[in-house]
């Protein structure tokens, strides 16, 4: 069933008070998040080139157990490694032919790691458990089933929004300019664990900021300071200059915890970058929603999506398609100013005939929602028709999920 409905409330950017944050890749709960979902899609397209098909795997409970490094200017040493935990299920047999699931699961992870975190070293920095095992009959009967479009494994829903307030977009355009190739290249000396927390009051945001230096480019407390000056500038400069963003009424600040005068105690320094390596634990699920942002006021789901199986795992289907069609909406119908998406499961029933798919319409001064309404209503249709083909896309990693 669709429904599509009128929205009077105030949209995002309306509100007197809105928070968003969003976690860098090199935030512990990113990591779990981005590790878990490159092992999905790694089994998915092995299961495609084996098999023809995608089969049952459930890869979303994941945790990063922190390490344990030994701090000092100039570069510490890490005492212990951290420990990679990757769990929950997965098929590790077809037609009578093994499917090395661990030994992917492991290979995926340490690629992601590779490409993405500059000072961890995926063999030396780290420790893999693989805790995955073979699903239940009643969910691994849903792949053997007939029908191009699989059946639910689960009773859901999702939500999805769009387009970003201005704080959504100022946040994460931030977070991926600390995190940007050209940020890093010329301050190296910065890690990937960067988090962003942003507070719109009115008018005025508020903006602050965590990201580690690295402990063997910093020399003295004093020279910690100094750098830290100079990079707070430069995104003082972005914030301001950046053709897109131009802020203007807003406060800045980086590394509120530093305290001059205290020695290591009263600055951000990190061995590898992340403060997984001896503060802070991960876990799938805890980080960014799968448009790569915590939004605290607007509606949010309950489902993890990394590392869920792209075909049947509504939790994550529905999370990403959710966002797809508000955008799609948003996009091809012209006097909306806001949209936001839900989707409802019913476990076994095929993913493409949701329980109820609804779309609340926030228009533009002048538009009538009879004008519209329809079109809405064609366009998450269409959205639904395809399913097969957006599975697919999902199981490509097309769409991130955090």
């Amino acid at each position: 069933m669709i429904v599509v409905e009128s929205y009077k409330g105030l949209s995002a950017g309306e509100q007197s008070v809105e928070v968003v944050e969003r976690k860098g890749k090199g935030h512990p709960d990113t990591i779990c998040d981005s590790i878990m979902e490159s092992i999905s899609i790694a089994l998915s397209q092995e299961y495609l080139k084996e098999c023809g098909t995608i089969l049952h795997h459930n890869i979303d409970k994941g945790m990063l157990a922190a390490g344990k490094t030994a701090q000092r200017f100039g570069g510490g040493r890490v005492v212990h490694p951290m420990t990679l935990i990757i769990g929950d299920r997965a098929t590790f047999k077809a037609g009578g032919k093994a499917i090395p699931v661990k030994d992917i699961a492991v290979d995926a992870a340490k690629q992601w790691i590779g490409k993405n975190l500059r000072f961890v070293d995926p063999e030396k920095h780290l420790k893999y458990k693989v805790l995955l095992a073979e699903g239940s009959e009643e969910l691994t009967d849903i792949f053997s089933r007939p029908g191009e479009i699989k059946g639910a494994n689960d009773t859901s829903a999702a939500v999805g929004f769009y387009p970003l307030s201005r704080l959504e977009w100022v946040v994460m355009r931030l977070e991926n300019y600390l995190n940007s190739e050209d940020f890093k290249s010329e301050f190296a000396e910065t890690g990937e664990d960067v988090k962003v927390m942003g507070l719109r009051r009115g008018k005025g945001l508020q903006l602050t900021v965590a990201m580690p230096l690295i402990a063997r480019y910093v020399l003295s407390e004093g020279a910690y300071f100094q750098r830290k000056a100079r990079i707070y500038k430069e995104m003082q400069s972005f914030l301001e200059n950046c053709d897109d963003l131009r802020l203007k009424d807003y406060a800045l600040y980086y590394n509120h915890l530093d305290q001059e005068g205290r020695g290591l105690g009263g600055v951000y320094l990190s061995e590898l970058g992340t403060s997984a390596e001896d503060a802070d634990s991960g876990q799938v699920g805890r980080g960014n929603r799968v448009n790569g942002l915590i939004s605290l006021t607007r509606p949010l789901g309950t489902e993890a999506a990394a590392g869920k199986n792209p075909v049947s795992h509504v939790g994550k289907i529905y999370n990403v398609l959710a966002h797809k069609m508000a955008r799609e909406i948003y996009e091809s119908v012209e006097g909306i100013k806001e949209v936001h998406t839900l989707l409802l499961s019913r476990i076994g029933m095929p993913i493409n005939r949701p329980v109820i798919a609804t779309a609340h319409l926030k228009l533009k001064p002048g538009r009538k929602f009879r004008e519209i309404a329809s079109a809405v209503r064609d366009v998450i249709a269409g959205e639904l028709e395809q399913m097969g083909t957006f599975c697919l896309d999902l199981a490509s990693g097309k769409y991130p999920v955090c």
